[in-house]
Order: structure tokens, then C-alpha cells, then sequence
């Protein structure tokens, strides 16, 4: 079974290094909880974040990886250097595709914090690097991307008929002060307004903010890809549209329809089989893809996830590649 998988990070130390102090100010105790010594389980593999080749393509091999969509851990570039860092990075990915046919596939990383800059960046990675959408880590100076200023990445999207991966990234500093500090270590506190918890509701808010202020009314065949089972939202679609009925929004659909068409979902590495089965009769297999957030997580266990599930063969092979075959023009 051909397994490819759309979560696969890489660091780029020049990018790293110029996003860290905002980072760092965003996460008080961004330092304290990814101290190895605190016992965060992330990055499970963090010599492999800067590889682009041979090793991280042994680790593919050795649990039945077929292909990775790579993306960049890209959060909170200053403006004046992102055009260019995020052009040289896009540059290293596009290098690595074409350095191993068929084994890597990208995402491009945009300057989003230079919105024009950043949908001629996309133009260039889909019709000149054959990249094959692009992932956005949350919000670019504390705004969603329905903030009018970022309708040059969305029409640019829509335009190329690719795919917006929507990653979560931390919180302003204002909700994590309210919500995931008081009380807390620096680490437990920085934990909870990541991976725990936080960026996961963040995540699911900035979606629901694209819906609600008619982003998909405006680009009806946008699509977005949302990790960690959707984040929380396919389990409040029921309730979504009860407390907000169309005559409240003034939109063209129900938020269910609009994440029936407009939306595909990952396990990024949450492989239970309790979420699959839900996800499956909730969205159906048709809009779920796979992925594993290496190596912030293992790619072990994504095969068997798949193989000893109660799906039928037909939605594995889906789920495994045939819809990101579909969605992303590869196969």
C-alpha cells in the first residue's frame, strides 16, 4: 500500500533562528517545556528536522512511507527578512523533490507577514517548483487570515486551485496569559497553550473565523487541510450549525456543508482508532488524508494504523493515498 502522508516537518536553521525572539515572546515558557528534561514527548526525532535526505528517507523506508508532503516549521517572521528567507527555503525543498523522485512532495512556506510578497511566493512554488499547496502556521501578527490585508494569499490560492494546510501556532499572548497561565510552571503552562491544548482550539477559532466572515462564500472551492482530526470542529458540527443558523450568518451554506466540501482532515500522528471511526462516519473517508507530524512524532504504527482498522480496503487505500493523489496531483 503506498502510504503519503502531508505533515512532515523540517527546520531550516536561518528561518529558526530569525522567528525564535518573537516566538520566544509569544511562549514565555516556550525554553522550559521543550527541555528535554521536563518530559515534553516532542520532538521525537529531532536530529531528523534538518534532514532532507538520506536519513530521513531510511526512516521512511524502515516503516513503509511512500511519500512526504515536506512543510516548513515557519512561525512569526519579522517582515523585513521573510520574503527572502522563506524564497531560499522553498528553494532547499524544491531541491530535495526533485533529489528524490517521488519520495518528497511540498508545501510552500509564505512570508504571510508581506501578504503580497507572499501570494506571488505561492504563484512561483506551484508554477515553477511544482509545489502542491502551501501550510500556514497560525496567525500573522495576532490576525486570522480573513483580515482583508490577507486576501492576496487566499485568491492566489484559489486562483492555483491548491490547498491551504491551516497548522496550529501559539496564541497572542493575551488569550495564553488569560487562559493557560495562573498558577501553572512555565513549562506545564507553555505545554498547555501548545500541543496539549491550546493551539489546537486556536486553530479550530481561526478556521471557524474564515467561515463566519465568508471566505468560503467569497472562494467556494478553496480548500483547507486541518490536522489533529480536524481540530475539535468535526465534533461540534451538529452543534456549530444549531447555534448558528444561516439566518444568523447570512451565508450561502450550514458550516456543515461548508466543511462536507471545503475542508480534508488528518490524524497528524494521533493514530486512535476511536477518532478514525468517529471522523469517518462524521466527515467520511472520502475527506480524510494521512499524516504523521514527523518527526515531531514516529512514522511507526501509520501503516498498521490504517491495515488493522475497521475500514474497508477500498477507504484505506483512500485514506492512505488515493485522496491526496486526488487533491495534490501526485500518484
Amino acid at each position: 500500500m503506498r502510504i503519503v502522508t502531508l505533515e512532515e516537518h523540517w527546520t531550516d536553521p536561518a528561518v529558526t533562528a530569525a522567528g525564535m525572539p518573537n516566538l520566544l515572546n509569544h511562549v514565555p515558557g516556550y525554553a522550559a517545556a521543550f527541555d528535554p528534561d521536563t518530559g515534553m514527548p516532542y520532538p521525537r526525532y529531532p536530529e531528523l528536522l534538518a534532514d532532507l535526505g538520506a536519513a530521513r528517507i531510511a526512516d521512511m523506508d524502515r516503516h513503509g512511507i511512500t511519500t512526504q508532503v515536506l512543510s516548513l516549521v515557519n512561525t512569526f517572521l519579522p517582515a523585513d527578512v521573510a520574503p527572502e528567507l522563506t524564497a531560499a527555503a522553498n528553494d532547499t525543498m524544491a531541491e530535495a523533490v526533485a533529489a528524490f523522485p517521488g519520495r518528497f512532495a511540498a508545501f510552500a512556506t509564505l512570508p504571510t507577514a508581506v501578504p503580497a510578497a507572499a501570494a506571488d511566493e505561492l504563484r512561483r512554488c506551484v508554477g515553477e517548483l511544482g509545489f502542491v499547496g502551501t501550510m500556514i502556521m497560525g496567525r500573522t501578527d495576532d490576525e486570522f487570515l480573513d483580515e482583508p490585508r490577507f486576501d492576496p494569499i487566499l485568491r492566489a490560492a484559489s486562483d492555483l486551485s491548491v490547498p491551504i494546510y491551516l497548522h496550529p501556532a501559539p496564541p497572542p499572548v493575551a488569550v495564553s496569559e488569560a487562559d493557560y497561565a495562573g498558577g501553572l510552571s512555565p513549562a506545564v503552562s507553555a505545554a498547555l497553550r501548545l500541543p496539549a491544548w491550546g493551539w489546537h482550539q486556536e486553530t479550530a477559532v481561526h478556521f471557524l473565523h474564515l467561515v463566519l466572515t465568508g471566505v468560503l462564500d467569497r472562494y467556494p472551492g478553496l480548500q483547507f487541510i486541518l490536522g489533529h482530526w480536524g481540530e475539535f470542529i468535526p465534533f461540534y458540527l451538529d452543534r456549530l450549525d444549531e447555534s448558528m443558523p444561516r439566518r444568523m450568518t447570512k451565508l450561502d451554506r450550514t458550516f456543515r456543508e461548508y466543511f462536507r466540501d471545503n475542508v480534508f482532515i488528518t490524524p497528524s500522528g494521533m493514530f486512535s482508532q476511536a477518532q478514525l471511526r468517529y471522523c469517518a462516519d462524521t466527515v467520511g473517508a472520502d475527506r480524510i488524508l494521512h499524516s504523521v507530524d514527523f518527526p515531531m512524532l514516529g512514522n511507526e504504527g501509520a501503516v498498521s494504523f490504517l491495515t488493522e482498522s475497521h475500514l474497508s480496503h477500498e477507504d484505506q487505500e483512500k485514506i492512505a493515498h488515493g485522496n491526496a493523489d486526488a487533491l495534490l496531483g501526485l500518484g
